[in-house]
């Protein structure tokens, strides 16, 4: 039981460390996007799985089937991949609900191993998100859009993007992320933002 915990208290926001000291739980994309059970999409360039402790309704992760551990890995060559990770997630998405509003983009300091694009819906409905760092991972500059990146890619033939103070970044104030209402705890939070609609307008 404490280690599923570790893992999914450990799914979003610590620095990766370096190999040799690395957690078992870094590297536990790499079973996950290989399990039938949680595959929804794959084809000859990617997998897309359902991520095992959703922050949303709707939370999938797109990875390439080519070994690239990071953003920082990425090679202008890359970009058509990210295109048609971007594309397939966008799919997903929509088989998954077409009326719902969705956020496709990268971790700025990702935790786990082997590059993933997050796919999530806006509700952020899920007993999963359990504290400040789940919300400020997708609800910060911490969460970098897909097209952002690709753009950035294509631009400059690799990622340079930095994101000064990331563990900061996890700790701000909560703040919804449709009004900005600040809040002051997770279940404050999550009774305030179901005011709000995440249908597409």
């Amino acid at each position: 039981m404490a280690s599923k915990r570790k893992s999914e208290d450990n799914s979003v926001g610590d620095k990766v460390s370096s190999k040799k000291s690395a957690p078992f739980w870094k590297n536990g994309l790499m079973s996950s996007m290989h399990d039938p059970e949680l595959q929804v999409y794959k084809d000859d360039k990617v997998i897309i799985i359902k991520d095992k402790y959703p922050k949303a309704k709707y939370h999938f992760l797109v990875m390439p089937k080519e070994n690239i551990a990071n953003l920082k890995s990425l090679k202008k060559e890359n970009v058509d991949l990210l295109e048609h990770m971007h594309e397939k997630g966008k799919e997903t998405a929509e088989k998954s609900d077409a009326e719902l509003q969705f956020r496709l983009g990268y971790h700025a300091v990702p935790s786990m191993s082997h590059l993933h694009l997050h796919v999530i819906s806006q509700d952020f409905d899920s007993p999963c998100l359990k504290n400040k760092k789940h919300w400020n991972s997708f609800n910060t500059e911490y969460f970098v859009d897909s097209e952002e990146i690709i753009k950035e890619l294509e631009q400059n033939g690799k990622v340079v993007k930095e994101v000064t103070s990331s563990q900061e970044l996890l700790k701000k104030n909560l703040r919804c992320h449709v009004c900005k209402k600040e809040m002051t705890t997770i279940p404050a939070l999550k009774t305030h933002i179901k005011q709000h609609s995440y249908k597409k307008s």
